[in-house]
């Protein structure tokens, strides 16, 4: 079951019961908060995957729980209003929500909306954490990588060098190139080290594999491609 975390800023008791147990009820864990302010302090002060946001609010407007979290935070938000018309919905979006739903609404298309969202932020994270070709993979917060499902361990200097060739893959690099990437412009060592290096990323990532990921462009330097 799903264990995103969701802030959930409804003033109305019943509308936030409601909504907290359905969702509750589908894996979610909600946080109630029923009015603008404490809505907005709970926003900042914890990490959420997702928040629901009403317009009308006490003590502060939805627009302006909204306007303010955005300046620190892209977390998905979807508003909740009474409230249909085109220059209401259009205010909410420029405010910085994702999305707009209008009061009474079913909870099977709040939860769709909700789904949505949620797959398109996780992509969006995973796209700038993970880099892959083929069935390699490397993931750059963990720093651990893969082929297929065997975990493969490499030095920070290896790891430096696959995920600059995988960020490039396609393209052939120079070894000046991949030296100045990865080792640095003020390097002082010599240039064959790239060399060296890419023969020990090869132990690793193809020997062993069908199929070659690191190919030599003789007389310019490395690609990486399938």
């Amino acid at each position: 079951m799903s264990k995103e975390r969701v802030l959930l800023i409804e003033d109305d008791e019943e509308i936030a019961g409601f909504v907290e147990l359905e969702l509750t009820h589908e894996g979610y864990q909600v946080t109630v908060a029923n009015d603008g302010r404490d809505g907005l302090r709970k926003a900042l002060d914890a990490t959420w995957d997702l928040l629901l946001l009403d317009v009308m609010l006490p003590g502060m407007s939805g627009l302006e729980v909204c306007r303010r979290i955005r300046l620190e935070s892209t977390v998905p938000i979807i508003m909740l209003t009474a409230k249909g018309g085109i220059s209401d919905r259009v205010a909410g979006i420029d405010y910085g929500a994702d999305d707009y739903l209008i009061k009474p609404f079913a909870i099977e298309e709040l939860m769709a909306r909700m789904r949505g969202l949620l797959r398109r932020a996780h992509y969006a994270q995973d796209s700038l954490t993970v880099l892959s070709i083929g069935d390699l993979t490397l993931h750059q917060e963990t720093r651990d990588v893969k082929r297929g499902d065997v975990e493969i361990r490499l030095t920070p200097r290896e790891f430096d060098l696959l995920r600059h060739l995988i960020e490039n893959k396609g393209h052939v690099l120079s070894r000046e190139n991949l030296l100045h990437a990865v080792w640095g412009y003020d390097f002082s060592g010599e240039t064959n080290v790239v060399d060296v290096y890419v023969r020990y990323l090869r132990a690793k990532v193809d020997e062993g594999f069908s199929t070659p990921l690191i190919h030599t462009v003789r007389g310019v330097g490395y690609v990486m491609k399938e």
